[in-house]
């Protein structure tokens, strides 16, 4: 699958809105220009570029091009950096003018490229909360397919988009893939514009818009929910919503599609529709045609899931898989109707005095006590029990842990009331609103060691 320089300039001049967007087609073309001149093998090409205008010209033009591209996060630390360029040895770097994190060695890099047996490979990356960060190797193919089951299961000709996430990340790419390749709208504006009212006077019930939990949150906070309302879809996605935030979109009526998915699978491979979520539904919806979802464990009960997608990356770079499917960590179950149900992860299963617990279970039950602001739980060691249920939260201001333990012994069982309550001001959580575990259950260990002593 290939795309021309006035493939994308058609599109922009027809069906893209954004900021700068009347100088997007010269741009694209300036960057053509420079990263094709004559070279003797082709390139890899590193983007790393927050502004919209930019990152599209640049990926555009590399596109058009047909280099292999690698996309990255601007605000990754010096040291996932590093990873990347020993991973990736760029030859070409499309970058922000203000990026200063980069390798000093990243100017005089020297080059032997590793060329897969694939054309015009899109690295997106994934894994960068768990600290070692891995690019999935997808296509024009793989992600042509991924748009075809979104388009097959919410029966639309055309997907018009109102994006409002990173470009550089799955879930704001293939905003402007279904868009572009379904010769849709694409409307690209900062979250901020958004939460204020915006400035693009468009009309939502055309448009499909897609969130994680901790921006629906802020917008309802923001009382936009009767524009939110307005929207065609609202796909949420990303990260766990809590039972509290679903409660509040579906009493404002607003057209919640949950996802499930993944940036190796491009985007999500379940959904589901908004009118099953306003009539009190809240698991992640019926599988998209072009995927198929297996559980992995006997009379289908609770177990990993296993994928297999016409959507799914074929490797991380520089490997390709040797059999095209995924088996996840995610840990989940069919009901009768076939609705995707997701429990949690099996690496993060707590088990206290042979127990086993979910993190997800407490976490939705203290959150419904609407006694905190935020929630965590983790697992620390323990030498009776094996691990003990900790909690890390964000209380308000009135609550106590007395109170806490007092509310939960009516919802949990004993054995998943927390046994150690670590409270901050704030989580900290990536822009997809998830939180790294490991990072918070070494955290506690410390600030109850230090308690102790």
């Amino acid at each position: 699958m290939e795309y021309s320089l006035e493939d994308f300039t058609n599109y922009i001049e027809n069906h893209l809105l954004c900021e700068n967007s009347d100088r997007l087609p010269q741009l694209t073309e300036e960057i053509y220009s420079q990263i094709t001149q004559p070279r003797t093998q082709i390139p890899n090409i590193l983007i790393a570029e927050r502004e919209p205008t930019k990152f599209l010209a640049y990926f555009m033009a590399t596109c058009a091009a047909g280099y292999p591209i690698f996309l990255c996060n601007p605000d990754w630390g010096e040291q996932e950096w590093q990873q990347v360029f020993d991973l990736v040895q760029p030859d070409i770097i499309l970058a922000n003018d203000d990026l200063d994190k980069l390798p000093i060695t990243s100017k005089q890099v020297s080059i032997t490229n590793y060329q897969l047996p694939i054309t015009q490979q899109i690295m997106i990356p994934t894994g960068g909360s768990s600290g070692k960060i891995k690019f999935a190797i997808h296509t024009w193919e793989t992600l042509i397919a991924s748009v075809i089951g979104f388009r097959q299961y919410f029966q639309l000709q055309q997907v018009n988009s109102y994006c409002i996430l990173p470009l550089y990340h799955v879930s704001g790419l293939m905003q402007f893939i279904r868009s572009f390749t379904s010769g849709g709208k694409l409307v690209i504006q900062n979250f901020k514009q958004l939460e204020y009212q915006g400035k693009y006077q468009v009309n939502p019930v055309e448009f499909f818009i897609s969130l994680v939990p901790t921006q629906l949150q802020r917008l309802l906070q923001a009382r936009v929910s009767d524009r939110l309302a307005q929207f065609q879809t609202v796909l949420l996605g990303g990260a766990p919503a809590w039972n509290e935030l679903l409660v509040e979109a579906r009493s404002k009526n607003i057209p919640l599609a949950l996802t499930y998915g993944m940036t190796e699978t491009a985007s999500q491979i379940a959904t589901l529709k908004p009118e099953d979520f306003l009539q009190g539904k809240d698991n992640c919806g019926k599988i998209l045609p072009h995927a198929k979802v297996e559980i992995c464990s006997t009379q289908n009960q609770i177990g990993n899931i296993k994928i297999q997608s016409k959507s799914l990356a074929l490797g991380y770079y520089p490997n390709v898989f040797e059999i095209p499917e995924l088996i996840l960590d995610d840990l989940g179950y069919f009901d009768s109707q076939g609705y995707l149900n997701i429990i949690g992860r099996s690496s993060e299963k707590i088990i206290t005095g042979g127990e086993n617990i979910y993190p997800i279970e407490i976490e939705t039950a203290i959150r419904d006590t609407k006694m905190v602001n935020d929630i965590c739980i983790v697992g620390i060691p323990d030498r009776h029990w094996g691990q003990a249920v900790t909690a890390i939260y964000v209380p308000k201001s009135t609550t106590s842990i007395t109170t806490l333990q007092t509310t939960l012994k009516n919802k949990l069982s004993k054995f998943k009331i927390p046994k150690h309550w670590v409270s901050l001001t704030i989580l900290p959580r990536n822009t997809q609103g998830k939180v790294n575990r490991q990072h918070l259950q070494q955290l506690a260990l410390n600030i109850l060691q230090e308690k102790s002593l």
